[in-house]
């Protein structure tokens, strides 16, 4: 499975990819000291199956909007790191939380724990998607980001990223590449990429 780190300590990164490469089960895509536009383009186009972050680099932005951040650009567990001391609202944000004591087993048990959980308010497996929700997936097959279904839609970004989560749930399937081949089996897209009406089911 591929994962993306995003933490200043180029010591901490290099630690944990010596770990993944030791036990074979998660890869290291990507390394980065910050977010910035580039860095989050490069995430999104990573189809990451996890973000490992260290939270002091949102030191700066407000606590809640540090999911929303990231989910704009994946649809990954988000997984904290922290170098430093992280209080229990900040640490609800995550999927996991993983610690410096932790062992490379209890590293991967947590990461693999993140990874297949399903979200909160997440709707059964093989639910019906609605129309709304096949039409945000024909957005995610076209390679728009939150922000443009978001005004696409007239719709909240937290919106669009609830959406995705239920089309996640309910397809089992969490890479954009994933859902692009559902969205053509299931015809609601052709292979030139135009959609085809969404009908109510």
């Amino acid at each position: 499975m591929k994962v993306v780190l995003i933490m200043p300590s180029r010591v901490m990164a290099r630690g944990i990819e010596g770990v993944f490469h030791d036990l074979g089960e998660f890869r290291v895509e990507g390394i980065l000291s910050d977010i910035s536009s580039r860095e989050e383009t490069t995430i999104k186009n990573m189809n990451a199956d996890a973000v490992i972050v260290d939270p002091i680099i949102f030191a700066h932005s407000a606590r809640s909007g540090i999911r929303q951040m990231l989910s704009e650009y994946t649809d990954a567990a988000i997984v904290a790191f922290p170098s430093g001391f992280m209080d229990d609202e900040t640490s609800r944000q995550y999927d996991a939380v993983l610690n410096l004591y932790d062992s490379p087993a209890e590293i991967i048990h947590k990461l693999r724990a993140a990874v297949s959980a399903p979200k909160d308010n997440a709707v059964p497996e093989g639910s019906e998607l609605s129309p709304r929700e096949k039409e945000i997936l024909v957005c995610v097959a076209k390679g728009m980001i939150n922000k443009e279904i978001a005004d696409r839609y007239n719709i909240s970004i937290h919106t669009v990223i609830a959406h995705r989560r239920n089309i996640t749930r309910k397809t089992g399937i969490k890479t954009v590449a994933g859902l692009t081949v559902y969205a053509l089996l299931n015809n609601l897209i052709d292979g030139g990429g135009d959609s085809h009406p969404v009908m109510a089911g």
